[in-house]
């Protein structure tokens, strides 16, 4: 294992989401944007620095996949996150703010959050590193994982938009056209894409146990992560939504993230 370039990425990706001690929220989100952008610009300076036998554009290629999706991500949570700064400044948000007051975490909480996901995001972008110190000159798979992250990326920005639209339209109702006839949660299935891409570029690029067993469990938490924000997110929507017959059957009959496979809850129904 190259412990040495993976000190230096864990360095850069703490940094980077070091954001989370504002708000803990954002050591998953706004600081998870900025934790895999700067991941892969830090191998980038890495290859430039001491250059190996791995073709420069996989590099580049890669590098711009984690900056475009950490940019995606962290812009479009920035934007979300000053409408609600604004309507914080609205009167009703200041009683309710003044009612339920905001907790803080304790700081060995955070810091323990934060060394955690850290550690995460290194091994998310894990697979761009090994292939980088292993000197894998494959580009077979590197184009194939390439094209499946950039498909799960374009997924997420469509659903993400057209959930947006279709909510300004019916605030009343869940998102359930466009992408969303597909299944209910096409942005985590387009989160799903895009590292199961990462994961299968660095395929050809592992040559140790510790480098399969690093991948392998980044892309499990990866997917457990969604699966698990899918349970909560349908939880929410069957206390707010469980009355409503149109969103029954809808939920009844379109699988929560893997279209065609027949999933439809993931909470017990009572």
């Amino acid at each position: 294992m190259p412990w040495s370039l993976l000190g230096i990425l864990l360095a850069v990706c703490a940094v980077a989401c070091a954001v989370g001690f504002y708000k803990f929220v954002y050591f998953l989100s706004i600081g998870y944007g900025f934790a895999v952008g700067f991941g892969g610009v830090a191998v980038l300076v890495m290859y430039l620095i001491n250059p190996t036998a791995t073709p420069l554009w996989i590099i580049l290629a890669e590098t711009a996949l984690f900056i475009a999706y950490g940019a995606r991500l962290s812009g479009f949570l920035l934007v979300r996150e000053f409408k609600n700064a604004t309507f914080k400044k609205t009167d009703v948000a200041k009683d309710t703010l003044a009612k339920n007051g905001e907790k803080k975490m304790p700081v060995f909480v955070l810091a323990t959050i934060w060394i955690t996901v850290s550690v995460l995001y290194v091994a998310q972008v894990s697979p761009m590193l090994f292939r980088y110190c292993n000197a894998s000159t494959d580009v077979i798979l590197p184009a194939v994982g390439f094209g499946i992250s950039v498909l799960g990326l374009i997924l997420e920005s469509i659903a993400d938009k057209q959930k947006s639209a279709q909510k300004k339209l019916r605030p009343d109702m869940v998102a359930t056209k466009g992408l969303y006839k597909m299944c209910r949660c096409p942005n985590y299935l387009g989160e799903i894409l895009f590292w199961t891409g990462v994961f299968v570029s660095g395929i050809t690029a592992y040559l140790s146990v510790g480098q399969w067993i690093t991948a392998i469990v980044a892309y499990i938490c990866i997917v457990f992560i969604m699966f698990n924000g899918a349970q909560r997110l349908e939880k929410r929507q069957m206390a707010r939504y469980g009355d409503n017959e149109e969103y029954n059957a809808y939920a009844n009959k379109t699988p929560i993230i893997i279209p065609l496979l027949p999933i439809y809850h993931l909470n017990k129904k009572k």
